[in-house]
Parts: structure tokens; sequence; C-alpha cells
């Protein structure tokens, strides 16, 4: 039922977009396994015409995106590849196809104050939706002021961590003894050789 609702909401963006249209041609037969933490796995499928989404494991699948829904969420809303690289979400597989899903799913993706528009009047939708900006906007500065709260008081506090300047200090100091190192050991190096050379 929720996949059915989820498709029909993504394949209504399609007479939208001719770049949406241009990639379900283009992934036509192929398949992407979603893999949602704590909310299952799911295979996303092309038939040139439009975009399915079956719930499965996605055995055989070509590529497969896999990460939590947070991170899913906000790599689909901004198309920020921050998540990636920080590896909230892991792309596998074939990644050009991977890469392909998820600008098909940024395309696709439903305004949702728009969808609720239909359904309550403009109004009620458009103060609906800045109540859950503002709230969504809430909950990043709560989660962001109570990480930074608990490195600090772990760092400076309980002395369980090492505070950021304390670690920066230790990282220059192992670099420079490295290159420290690196020159002794080419000045051996030079010895040697001028010894091997000259063998008085």
């Amino acid at each position: 039922m929720l996949t059915a609702t989820l498709e029909h909401l993504l394949n209504r963006g399609l007479p939208r977009s001719p770049r949406a249209r241009e990639l379900v041609g283009q992934l036509a037969g192929k398949r992407c396994a979603l893999e949602v933490s704590g909310l299952g796995q799911f295979v996303l499928a092309s038939d040139g015409m439009a975009l399915r989404l079956i719930r499965g494991t996605g055995d055989g699948a070509q590529a497969r995106i896999a990460g939590g829904p947070f991170s899913l969420l906000a790599l689909a809303a901004s198309g920020d590849q921050a998540a990636i690289q920080r590896g909230d979400v892991v792309l596998s597989g074939d990644t050009d196809i991977a890469q392909q899903y998820r600008e098909l799913l940024d395309r696709l993706r439903p305004d949702l104050e728009e969808e609720l528009a239909g359904h309550i009047g403009d109004g009620a939708a458009h103060q609906l939706g800045r109540f859950a900006r503002a709230a969504l906007d809430f909950g990043r500065r709560a989660a962001d002021t109570t990480v930074r709260n608990a490195a600090e008081y772990f760092a400076h506090e309980s002395r369980d961590l090492v505070s950021r300047p304390e670690g920066r200090q230790l990282l220059d100091g192992v670099d420079s003894l490295r290159e420290d190192v690196d020159r002794l050991e080419a000045r051996l190096e030079l010895i040697e050789r001028r010894l091997a050379a000259d063998p008085r």
C-alpha cells in the first residue's frame, strides 16, 4: 500500500520533467536496490515509461543505494553529495546506474506543499509547510548543538576526548616528526652511498 502510494506520487512528476522522462527511458530494464536502515529494502525499476517501487531485497539489482532514512532524505532533498562523502549514504554496484536513479528521484521528488494544497487549500498547506520547515530547522540546530556540547564536555570536562586544538597540535607534531625522520633517512642513505664509493 505504502509503496504503491509512493510510486504514484513519484510518477506524477514525470510529465513535468523532460529530464526525468529521459532518465526513465535510459534506465529501462535496470534495477537499483534501495536499503533504508530500519525501514527495509526496496527495488527501484524502470519499464521505460514509468518508475516502479517494489518491496524486496533487490537480488540481481545492478546497483545499490544504502543509508539511514534521514541521510537519504537529505540527499534527495538537496542533492548534496556530502552524505555520500561522509559515508552516510553508500552507492555500490554500477554507480552510474545508482547516480542516475538518485538524479531521477531528485527530479521526481514531490512538492509536499503542492500535494497538500489539493486537499486542504493553498493557505493551510503553505502554513503547514512553513511549520514543518521550521520544525526541521529547529531539529537540525538542536542536534548540532547537542553534538557540540557533548564534544566539549568530553574534551574539556571529563577529558575522555582530546580537544580540537590539542588534536591538531598532536597531528602537526606527528607530521613534523615524520618529515624529520624522512630527512634523516635520506641523509643516512647519502652517507652510506659516499662510504660505499670511497672504501678508505
